[in-house]
């Protein structure tokens, strides 16, 4: 049985994400708040990115497909988590072509 999950997510004052929480049985995200600016204004992150806990996943079925429990369910959600990071990449790769990566501009 999956157990419920909590969240909260936050805007700025001006519409923009702001960080937030998700969390359950076993883990706790605190969300990034705020841009990281570019060139000599970028800044550490201060939380997590979706591209990082989508690759957390991934290495979790990973070990799974190294076990007993290895199976074809697991390679689909596996098949589906990379799809899902491979967008979150390009989504990234256009807007650092666009030099808009690590800003609110849209």
């Amino acid at each position: 049985m999956v157990s419920p999950i909590k969240q909260e997510h936050w805007l700025d004052e001006n519409g923009n994400p702001a960080g937030g929480s998700s969390f359950g049985c076993g883990f706790a995200i605190s969300w990034q708040n705020g841009p990281l600016n570019r060139g000599a204004k970028r800044k550490e992150p201060n939380g997590a990115f979706v591209e990082n806990i989508i690759k957390a996943a991934i290495g979790r079925l990973e070990h799974y497909q190294t076990t007993k429990f290895a199976c074809k369910e697991n390679a689909d959600a596996l098949a589906n988590l990379q799809r899902a990071l491979a967008c979150c990449n390009a989504r990234t790769a256009n807007r650092e072509a666009r030099q808009v990566e690590g800003t609110h501009q849209e």
